[in-house]
């Protein structure tokens, strides 16, 4: 359950508003939609992904790529998109993007093999992370400082809805198996939605760009982009391939090409340009120290969905609804704490931070009891370790970015708030690469009857991975120590 958080940018706000009345709640509906079926598009797949390997055949490190291609690219398209709106209209970039978005959810829906879904989700997400910054950027420019204050109320409230109806919604979709679809339903049902979002965008979306031009740094971009897939490529398919020294050899090169990264962005930042990392930021503590804490922070959040399915279904017998409503209390828990999380990050953000990984890492440990000695707990007991993380989940992940931004210069917020949303989806992909890892290889290669049955099995690996999701967040809380005491004015 990822969430996207607007930072703060240098984006042009009118004295009158763009939009009003009718078509101001038009407008807001439009880009509502799109974030609804992006956020929604990063959990929904996890419910589904036991049909998806029947289906397909996909291998164990294929269902990991289906969920970190997504994020990765995701991640990958936040800064470069945000610059593109700014610079050639965010209207225009907006709806080319939704356009892709639909376009790649149906691709999605026919995909014929594992393989290609991965490709196929990897533009899905790069489509969505050239879409979401125009969301901030259109209400930003578009509405009045009333007005946008209650648009970006909207925003967090779908933020809440889709973390509720992800899992839902793919459950139901899966098991109700509409026309024979199974999988392919949660796909499909993003092309009405866009559909419907393109008729009112073209109709009622106010065009506005940032003042003067931005040069892009696609090259910063790239290398920044192709590190971190070299980085995850062995960790993922390592398994599969035997753990052979090559493997290791690219990780090593993933490294180089990271290094090579910021030494091309201190280049460009030498000569006056726009980098995707600026080097100065590194040497502020608090971003430094945000940057830590977001890849640990949503590096556990990111694989947990994924192994907790396949441990439902696989291990415990459950149908993809039935996994739905277990992780639904951790959504309720979630909504429940996100609104007072945000409205007392001003007076004590960092308490608020460590006291919600503090809160994940206690759920961690509580589920890894349930399921140390192989043992099926029910859904009680299942809910309420779900409940309790959800709640530490609602107090960190909305305002994590904004108390990182109160301990950076102003002038520096906007760069910083993009970089920050960026790893955050990048922690994830890592999350996933790693966490999930660990799982797998605690499977047998044995048939369940040689091991246990499917629920001890299962059980024994979810319960390995449990320690490190723990391990991840008590670091996340630690890195969180060194951030500002409270956060930055809301940069609505």
């Amino acid at each position: 359950m990822s969430s996207h958080t607007p930072a703060a940018a240098p984006l042009e706000t009118s004295a009158e508003p763009q939009v009003a009345g009718r078509a101001a709640t038009l407008s807001l509906l439009v880009v509502l939609f799109a974030s609804f079926m992006d956020l929604l598009d990063v959990t929904i797949i996890t419910v589904a992904a036991p049909d998806i390997a029947a289906t397909l055949g996909a291998s164990q490190a294929q269902l990991q790529w289906m969920l970190a291609a997504y994020v990765l690219a995701l991640g990958s398209g936040l800064i470069t998109g945000g610059r593109m709106g700014d610079a050639f209209g965010r209207r225009r970039i907006f709806l080319l993007s939704l356009t892709g978005f639909a376009l790649a959810s149906a691709a999605c829906a026919l995909a014929p093999s594992a393989g290609m879904l991965i490709a196929l989700r990897a533009v899905q997400g790069l489509a969505g992370g050239f879409m979401v910054p125009q969301v901030f950027g259109i209400i930003r420019s578009s509405f009045a400082p009333a007005a946008m204050a209650a648009a970006f109320g909207a925003y967090g409230a779908v933020q809440g809805l889709a973390s509720v109806a992800g899992p839902l919604l793919g459950g139901a979709l899966v098991d109700a198996d509409l026309w024979g679809l199974g999988w392919r339903a949660i796909f499909w049902i993003n092309v009405p939605v866009a559909a419907v979002a393109l008729a009112l965008g073209l109709r009622f979306l106010p065009e506005s760009r940032a003042p003067g031009t931005t040069r892009l740094d696609v090259t910063g971009a790239l290398l920044a982009a192709g590190g971190v897939f070299l980085l995850l490529l062995p960790l993922v398919q390592g398994r599969d391939w035997g753990w052979p020294l090559w493997g290791w050899a690219l990780l090593a090169l993933g490294l180089l090409v990271l290094v090579l990264f910021l030494a091309y962005e201190r280049h460009v930042a030498r000569r006056g340009g726009h980098p995707v990392l600026d080097p100065a930021l590194l040497a502020i503590r608090p971003f430094s120290a945000g940057l830590v804490a977001a890849v640990f922070f949503f590096g556990g959040l990111g694989s947990f969905f994924l192994v907790l399915s396949l441990y439902l279904q696989l291990g415990t017998g459950r149908t993809a609804w039935e996994t739905g409503l277990v992780i639904l209390p951790y959504a309720i828990g979630s909504i429940i704490t996100s609104g007072a999380g945000v409205a007392l990050a001003a007076k004590a953000g960092r308490t608020l931070l460590v006291t919600g990984s503090l809160t994940l890492a206690a759920s961690q440990g509580l589920l890894w009891w349930l399921v140390r000695d192989g043992a099926t707990p029910g859904y009680w007991s299942l809910a309420g370790v779900m409940f309790l993380g959800g709640l530490g989940l609602g107090l960190g992940a909305p305002i994590l970015v904004n108390v990182v931004l109160a301990g950076v210069p102003a002038r520096q917020a906007g760069a910083a708030g993009g970089v920050l949303s960026t790893v955050n989806q990048i922690g994830g992909a890592i999350g996933i690469a790693i966490l999930a890892t660990v799982f797998f290889n605690a499977l047998p290669v044995a048939p369940a009857d040689a091991a246990g049955s499917q629920a001890q099995v299962f059980g024994r690996a979810l319960a390995h991975v449990m320690p490190w999701q723990v391990a991840a967040y008590l670091l996340a809380a630690v890195a969180m120590l060194a951030l500002p005491k409270t956060a930055a004015p809301h940069q609505g």
